[in-house]
């Protein structure tokens, strides 16, 4: 379920892989006075084959909850898991392991449903239940839109869940009639719902690049550019005002890039979008982007224009991504001289706390 799961987690937070990067990341917080902020980071990862003897207890179906024993066991491509080759590791320099899953784009939907509750139970009890610094969004199975109707009315009154995520490498459209029950339950509930990036090698159009770094270049802003402009296209933000949607780990510059390019065709062409009341992109300025990995440009005027085509103040969250080879401090916001203090208080912990209802008071100083 690797780049399934959104654990929002404030900064100070142990982690089992990567205490050296913690201890730098700490001695920076202490460098540029981060005691009196509320940090939270909205996208950091578990590394899920690390508790799949756990994970596996909580598959409801017995003849699935047996054929993922078993086939965890055989690994890689003969697992039912769908594992992926390791192109993240950078050869060794930082730390991957093996087994990754993609839900996803599983062959079995019900493969999918079944480790979709597991896992979530799994970590609603085990995880949530007892450490108050995790909070999440549950995975949503996006293959079976009753299951992922379910899923919202089983878990969502669970301690530490905040909302809810899709995987963006899937083939359903998002404006199907199938997810309007669940997007109206989520907008009656006030909590969230995620699109988080990630690529699919075997994609037709991205199976021609040769290169790890060409496909996650692309991957990770191809697949939510595509969700994004059905959903505002169709219109979502119309039938839906009061749902909060995120997208997570695209970066920023590719919302940008699209508002400018769904503007300009819906302009010339206002009678193919007859449910929209305003142009594409002021849709998007309403909601909220996550930060990393945070484009960085050697004109810093490009990087503020971005900030301000997407009201940064006010609708970007900082993410670490944490553990992946490509993970953000905190300090790339606080950097940022074109910031007010309140805007860089906000991308830095207030936004999520108030789309995710956090205390906004900072947990505890960084000794």
């Amino acid at each position: 379920m690797d780049m399934a799961r959104s654990e929002v987690r404030k900064l100070a937070a142990d982690d089992y892989t990567g205490t050296k990067h913690l201890e730098h990341a700490s001695q920076q917080a202490r460098a540029r006075n981060y005691q009196d902020f509320l940090i939270v980071d909205v996208d950091a990862h578990h590394y899920e084959s690390e508790s799949y003897k756990e994970v596996f207890e909580y598959i409801e179906n017995p003849v699935i909850r047996r054929q993922a024993v078993e086939s965890a066991k055989r690994g890689g491509r003969a697992s039912m898991l769908g594992g992926t080759i390791g192109y993240q590791d950078i050869g060794g320099r930082i730390t991957r392991h093996e087994l990754r899953l993609f839900l996803g784009l599983h062959p079995q939907v019900e493969v999918e449903v079944a480790m979709c509750r597991a896992y979530n139970r799994w970590l609603c009890e085990r995880i949530l239940a007892v450490e108050p610094r995790i909070i999440s969004m549950l995975y949503l199975p996006f293959n079976d839109p009753d299951a992922a109707y379910k899923t919202v009315k089983d878990f969502a009154d669970k301690k530490g869940v905040v909302g809810f995520m899709v995987t963006s490498p899937r083939y359903k459209p998002v404006h199907d009639n199938a997810y309007v029950k669940t997007y109206a339950l989520l907008e009656e509930i006030g909590k969230p719902i995620a699109f988080h990036a990630a690529y699919n090698w075997h994609d037709q159009s991205l199976s021609l690049t040769n290169r790890f770094i060409s496909v996650h270049a692309l991957g990770f802003m191809w697949f939510n550019m595509v969700h994004m402009t059905n959903w505002v296209i169709n219109g979502l933000p119309e039938r839906f005002p009061k749902l909060k949607v995120m997208w997570i780990e695209s970066g920023i510059t590719w919302a940008y890039c699209l508002m400018q390019r769904l503007d300009h065709s819906y302009m010339m062409r206002t009678s193919d979008c007859p449910s929209l009341k305003r142009r594409p992109s002021e849709y998007m300025r309403e909601m909220y982007y996550s930060s990393q990995p945070m484009e960085k440009p050697r004109d810093r005027s490009i990087l503020e224009a971005t900030f301000k085509m997407i009201n940064a103040e006010t609708q970007l969250m900082w993410s670490s991504d944490y553990p992946h080879w490509d993970f953000d401090l905190p300090s790339v916001i606080y950097d940022l001289p074109f910031l007010s203090e309140t805007g860089r208080r906000n991308i830095l912990g207030g936004t999520a706390a108030k789309v995710f209802g956090l205390d906004s008071k900072p947990v505890k100083k960084i000794p």
